[in-house]
C-alpha cells in the first residue's frame, strides 16, 4: 500500500504538470497511476487522509482465541501429536466431536509454525499409467509385489510377498521366505482363493514384470485358478502404484526396525502386527477414512453416516461458519488402476459370492 506521503508527493507532481498545460491523463501515464486512483486519493486527502491503515478487518466467523488454543492443544496432544489434520479429523468424527475442520487446522498449525513435513521421503514425482482397469467391489482387482527385508548378515535379506485388494486396501495375503521365487508366490496365490472364497475368472491379478511374477509356476497356478494376469511394463514401477505405496507406508512406519531382523521368525512377528495394524486400526485416506476391513467387509457405510450427521450438528450450531455443504463423507464407489484420459477402462463385473472370512 502507498504511503500517505508518498501520496502527497505523487499528487503535487500531477497538480503541477496540470497547472503547465499537460493533461491530466497524459500526467498520470508518466507517473504509472490510473486516473481513478488519482481521483481517489483526492478524495481521501479532502476527507482528511485515507482512513484503511488504521482499519482492522475480521471475518464475522472467526475462531475465538480459546478456540484456537483448543485446535492447538487436540492437534498437539498424545493421541493425535503424531498425525497430520487429514487423520485428525476423522477420527474425532468417529469419536463423536467436531472441534474444527480440515483446512482451519492446517491454517491454525502453518500460523505457529508446526506445519511441517513429517515423512523422510522425498516429495512426490508425477507417475505414468499403464493399462486401465478399475474395481466396484472386494475380490475383483488385486495388487502384489516382493520387497526385501534386511537380515543381520549383510547381503542376506527375507522377502515379503504382499497381496492387496485394491478396492479395499485390505492385505489379503502375505509371507516371509527367505527366497524369491514363483513357487513360494504361487501357494500363496493359492492360499489366499481358498480364504477368500476366488471363483473363476472373477479376479484380476496386478504386478511388475519381476521373474516371480511371470515364473512359470505362477502363471501355470493362475491358470488353474481362474485369476487373470496384469503386468506393468518393463523397468516402470508406476505401473504398480497400490503395491509400491503399501511398501513405502510399511517401511515409513515409526515401529519399522532401525536395526536388520534377526530371524526370519522375527521378520514375520513384526510383519504381522504391521498387517493387524494396517487392516484394522489405520484410517485410509483413499476409501474416506476407514480402515480397511471395515470397507472389505462392507462395514464402512454406517462410520461414514456418523461422521455425516457429526458434520451437519456443527453445521446447524454453528452456520455462519459454513459458506456450503459440508464435507462430502460419501463412500468411495469405485477404484482406479492406472486410468487413462484417452483410453476405455476395463471394468470388472462383480461375481456373486459367498460371505468371505476375514
Amino acid at each position: 500500500m502507498t504511503s500517505l506521503s508518498e501520496r502527497a508527493s505523487v499528487l503535487a507532481l500531477v497538480s503541477e504538470a496540470v497547472v503547465a498545460g499537460a493533461r491530466q491523463d497524459r500526467a498520470c501515464k508518466v507517473v504509472e497511476l490510473s486516473e481513478r486512483t488519482l481521483q481517489r486519493w483526492q478524495g481521501d486527502q479532502a476527507a482528511g487522509g485515507d482512513r484503511r491503515p488504521a482499519r482492522i478487518q475480521r471475518p464475522g466467523n472467526e475462531l475465538s482465541a480459546l478456540e484456537r488454543e483448543r485446535v492447538l492443544a487436540v492437534a498437539n496432544s498424545e493421541a493425535f501429536g503424531h498425525l497430520p489434520p487429514s487423520q485428525i479429523v476423522p477420527r474425532l468424527a468417529d469419536s463423536g466431536h467436531y472441534v474444527a475442520s480440515e483446512s482451519t487446522f492446517y491454517r491454525i498449525l502453518n500460523a505457529h509454525g508446526q506445519l511441517q513435513h513429517r515423512g523422510a521421503e522425498r516429495a512426490a514425482r508425477p507417475r505414468t499409467k499403464a493399462r486401465a482397469l478399475c474395481a466396484r467391489a472386494p475380490a475383483e482387482l488385486f495388487s502384489w509385489g516382493i520387497t526385501c527385508l534386511p537380515a543381520q548378515i549383510k547381503g542376506v535379506y527375507f522377502y515379503l510377498y504382499l497381496f492387496v485388494d485394491i478396492f479395499s486396501r485390505k492385505i489379503v495375503g502375505w509371507q516371509v521366505y527367505e527366497t524369491e521365487s514363483s513357487d513360494l508366490a504361487s501357494e500363496v496365490m493359492r492360499d489366499i482363493c481358498e480364504r477368500e472364497h476366488i471363483r473363476p475368472k472373477q479376479v484380476v491379478l496386478h504386478s511388475d514384470n519381476g521373474s516371480s511374477m511371470k515364473g512359470a509356476t505362477m502363471l501355470a497356478t493362475l491358470q488353474a485358478l481362474g485369476v487373470t494376469p496384469s503386468f506393468s511394463r518393463p523397468a516402470v514401477s508406476n505401473d504398480n502404484p497400490y503395491s509400491e505405496s503399501l511398501f513405502k507406508t510399511m517401511k515409513y512406519r515409526p515401529t519399522y526396525p532401525n536395526r536388520a531382523f534377526g530371524s526370519l521368525l522375527a521378520a514375520r512377528q513384526w510383519v504381522g502386527a504391521f498387517v493387524h495394524w494396517y487392516n484394522e486400526e489405520h484410517r485410509h485416506s483413499a476409501i474416506g477414512f476407514v480402515t480397511p476391513a471395515q470397507r472389505h467387509a462392507g462395514l464402512d457405510i454406517e462410520p461414514l453416516k456418523k461422521r455425516d450427521a457429526v458434520y451437519e450438528a456443527a453445521k446447524a450450531t454453528h452456520p455462519e461458519r459454513w459458506s456450503g455443504a459440508t464435507r462430502n463423507w460419501n463412500p468411495v464407489l469405485v477404484v482406479h488402476l492406472n486410468p487413462e484420459k484417452h483410453e476405455s477402462t476395463i471394468s470388472i463385473q462383480p461375481v456373486k459370492r459367498s460371505k468371505i472370512r476375514n
